[in-house]
């Protein structure tokens, strides 16, 4: 596996789409810079919000939100039952077209975003506890961020310590040879998968 490890000065902060606040693209495919409006295949930003407000629309995306800092907030749907993001990094999925409304419970919140193209890829989501080794294997790319603790990482011919707030990127290539992540903590994993 080829593995890219993403330190804090690696991500882009960027306003949204809509202009109603802001977001730091931890990593994109395929990169899109500091444009939130360029397309992609699949992107995991965490999102800042001070206010309550529409989300951007992403019409042909599905989404997964999680609340990530703060006391919580409820995600008021259009044409669906009311969610509330009340509970760290329990995902909530919706497509990005649907119409929805975030209404802080008190105070301002962080929250994690995954989003894919529905017609390119999906995203497989866990929150884990790391306490010990990891295995990741070259069959789909994987982001592994760590929401808690102190990591390594070592994969073919590399090896990396990460610490909180930092990822890494890996992409399986011809060698077929597995990563390994040990250490303690928490993990958000993502496996990327191709329709």
């Amino acid at each position: 596996m080829r593995m890219r490890v993403l330190r804090r000065a690696d991500y882009r902060r960027m306003p949204w789409k809509n202009g109603g606040g802001w977001t730091t693209q931890l990593a994109a495919f395929p990169e899109s810079g500091t444009n939130a409006v360029a397309p992609f295949d699949w992107r995991v930003s965490i999102a800042e919000i001070e206010s309550d407000g529409a989300f951007s629309a992403f019409p042909g995306y599905d989404r997964h939100i999680a609340l990530l800092e703060g006391i919580g907030m409820e995600l008021r749907f259009e044409n669906a039952e009311t969610q509330r993001l009340d509970q760290r990094l329990c995902f909530v999925p919706f497509a990005g077209e649907a119409p929805v409304y975030g209404k802080l419970v008190s105070g301002p919140v962080r929250d994690f975003n995954v989003m894919t193209r529905r017609d390119s890829c999906r995203a497989e989501i866990l929150h884990r506890p790391l306490v010990g080794p990891m295995v990741f294997f070259p069959d789909a790319t994987w982001f592994v961020y760590l929401a808690g603790g102190t990591a390594s990482v070592k994969g073919p011919g590399a090896s990396a310590i990460i610490e909180t707030g930092e990822a890494i990127v890996m992409l399986p290539d011809a060698t077929g040879e597995r990563a390994v992540l040990d250490g303690g903590g928490e993990v958000v994993l993502v496996r990327f998968l191709q329709c």
